[in-house]
């Protein structure tokens, strides 16, 4: 009788956690309109990666996942008929101290949000400034 008590409150907060995690992760990948892993140096050419893809007007926001091996800085640029933008991205690491462990947390610190005035082609340039062995994943989402 009492794993039944334990056990079926567990179960409820995991479905709750799972339900939720789930539909936040299904509304994210409606609005990205760019997405790139970069954890092999053979994705750059001439130390830089470079891609195009298309852009509707309105706000965006940058999203990124790196750890303690992405580049210390990462220079991302954009380039359309009618935008540049232009952003050095500095990794922050943040330690984190409990009873029993120590652990960092890592965040770009730079202008995450861009404005887009009309639909048009967009240029990317992600420069890692020569350090193509750490990786890192960045999206530009639209809000």
């Amino acid at each position: 009788m009492n794993k039944k008590i334990i056990v079926v409150p567990i179960a409820i907060v995991i479905s709750i956690f799972v339900i939720n995690f789930s539909s936040d992760q299904s509304v994210d990948e409606n609005n990205v309109v760019f997405h790139v892993t970069l954890a092999d140096p053979n994705l750059y050419s001439n130390g830089v990666f470079i891609n195009s893809f298309f852009m509707d007007a309105g706000q965006y926001s940058f999203r990124f996942v790196p750890n303690g091996s992405s580049p210390e800085i990462l220079s991302i640029t954009l380039n359309g008929e009618n935008f540049v933008f232009s952003e050095d991205f500095k990794l922050e690491g943040t330690l984190h101290q409990t009873e029993i462990s120590e652990y960092f947390t890592w965040k770009y610190i730079g202008q995450e949000k861009i404005l887009i005035s009309e639909k048009q082609e967009i240029s990317i340039t992600i420069n890692p400034n020569g350090k193509t062995m750490g990786s890192v994943s960045v999206d530009i989402l639209q809000n």
